[in-house]
């Protein structure tokens, strides 16, 4: 039987309420010794006699005695004791009980007909005495709200949802009967009883002492060099699955036992930069925790990193003829009183440094740049941007440019396509009239006439 199956009958249970499932182990009891027994006495011949115990088939015989001897045995484990918490603790032989009874339970549901009531019962009392076993074994206390170990700060929570893992033993977090906690920097979850066996530090710390990319693709560095050790926990690892299977981190390179690589899958920011490769790759957990972490900041610099990317990818080039723009925009922006009000900037909050440089990118940038996802968004800003500056905003519009080489056309902008900017005065041309008066500028020529024709004591001041 599958687990969804005993998760299904699991809520069903739970629905019945508690009073219900105290009371029908008892009504179990003392209407007969095997509860699974139903109606057997009943459907006996009629004036109510029973055969003989000579005339009974010793095969049908054997497998009944058997049965009810596991009965008994399955029954002990769901008596009223074990589910009242008395004073005090409980004594290693209701632990032994119920384990007893749990393996009982197995052998039963085994041996009995697939999706039979007598096998749907059996898997019910099954759950609950491996919860009631569960219970014992980590009873409940009165745990602090807040826990910080190895620069984690663990928070307490309050979801029952038994869909969590716990990353220090890697078994279910059953949140009904069990406290667990989560580090709300790097998200590392576990039992309240394995806090003290932690030896991870969080990877937030390592994120703000550190904020650099592995840049190798893949770093391997091989077994020997890592004595046939897991790379976190040093663990015994092996290519043969003996005694723990070796699973290999392709950000690090490095080896990692199944407690420390669960094969989570990640885009690795060295096989984008240098491949542009956006395939995810099997990582550690460590791995996939700096890299959830890492991946909105913006420390890649492709210019340095691989320039020659641009050549090769065109969305790049869209992407920083934008973020130009936008930085040529800015200052209209921030001495306009209408913008301010209005927050035009604040559209791009989540990607703060595309207001402060054009060549700073994050791993996410990269990734909706591949999927386009980036250029629909910025092209609609930018839209936005151009619109309030031109059209919208007078005040804006009065800090326009006039060609002075042809002294014709509309006003120009900065950020304008058919525009050059000179780098000296930030002067506003058309390009083709820049290019073709020798790329002089008259501005910069009346500056320079200008302090020539100054006085020898106002140059002093």
């Amino acid at each position: 039987m599958d687990f969804h199956t005993i998760l299904t009958i699991r809520r069903q249970w739970d629905v019945a309420g508690e009073m219900e499932y105290h009371e029908r182990p008892a009504s179990f009891r003392q209407a007969r010794l095997n509860p699974f027994d139903r109606g057997e006495e009943d459907d006996g011949p009629p004036g109510g006699k029973t055969p003989p115990r000579d005339e009974m088939r010793p095969e049908l015989f054997s497998s009944e005695s058997r049965s009810q001897s596991l009965d008994r045995a399955m029954d002990l484990g769901l008596a009223e004791d074990h589910f009242s918490r008395p004073v005090g603790s409980f004594v290693a032989s209701d632990i032994e009980q119920l384990k007893m009874a749990i393996e009982e339970c197995k052998r039963l549901i085994l041996e009995l007909p697939e999706h039979s009531e007598r096998q749907k019962d059996t898997v019910v009392k099954l759950i609950h005495l491996r919860l009631k076993l569960q219970e014992l074994k980590d009873p409940e206390e009165d745990e602090p709200n807040l826990r910080v170990l190895l620069e984690h700060r663990f928070s307490k929570e309050k979801s029952k949802s038994v869909k969590q893992t716990c990353d220090k033993c890697s078994t279910i977090i059953w949140g009904l009967i069990q406290t667990w906690y989560t580090c709300t920097g790097c998200y590392y979850r576990c039992h309240s009883k394995c806090l003290n066996l932690i030896n991870k530090p969080c990877v937030r710390s390592k994120v703000s002492h550190q904020s650099a990319y592995e840049l190798s693709i893949c770093p391997e560095i091989g077994l020997d060099r890592q004595d046939y050790r897991c790379a976190e926990c040093r663990t015994p690892v092996s290519l043969r699955g003996v005694p723990s299977e070796a699973r290999q981190c392709d950000y690090t390179g490095q080896y990692y036992c199944s407690t420390c690589h669960w094969n989570d899958t990640a885009v690795i920011p060295a096989r984008v930069i240098h491949n542009w490769e956006f395939e995810p790759r099997k990582v550690c957990r460590s791995s996939m925790r700096y890299l959830a972490l890492m991946i909105p900041r913006p420390v890649l610099k492709l210019r340095e990193i691989n320039p020659l990317l641009f050549n090769f990818v065109e969305e790049l080039v869209e992407i920083r003829k934008l973020r130009q723009d936008i930085l040529l925009m800015k200052p209209y922006f921030i001495t306009c009183k209408e913008a301010m009000e209005a927050r035009l900037l604040l559209q791009l909050h989540d990607r703060q440094h595309f207001v402060e440089n054009n060549d700073m990118y994050s791993l996410q940038d990269l990734i909706d740049i591949s999927s386009g996802r980036l250029s629909c968004s910025l092209t609609e800003i930018h839209t936005t941007f151009a619109k309030h500056i031109k059209l919208d905003c007078d005040r804006c519009q009065a800090k326009g440019f006039v060609c002075e080489l042809c002294k014709e056309g509309d006003i120009l902008f900065p950020f304008d396509s058919h525009t050059t900017v000179c780098h000296d005065c930030s002067a506003v041309f058309h390009r083709d009239c820049f290019y073709d008066n020798s790329t002089t500028c008259p501005k910069c020529a009346r500056m320079t006439e200008r302090k020539h024709d100054e006085p020898p004591d106002l140059k002093d001041t």
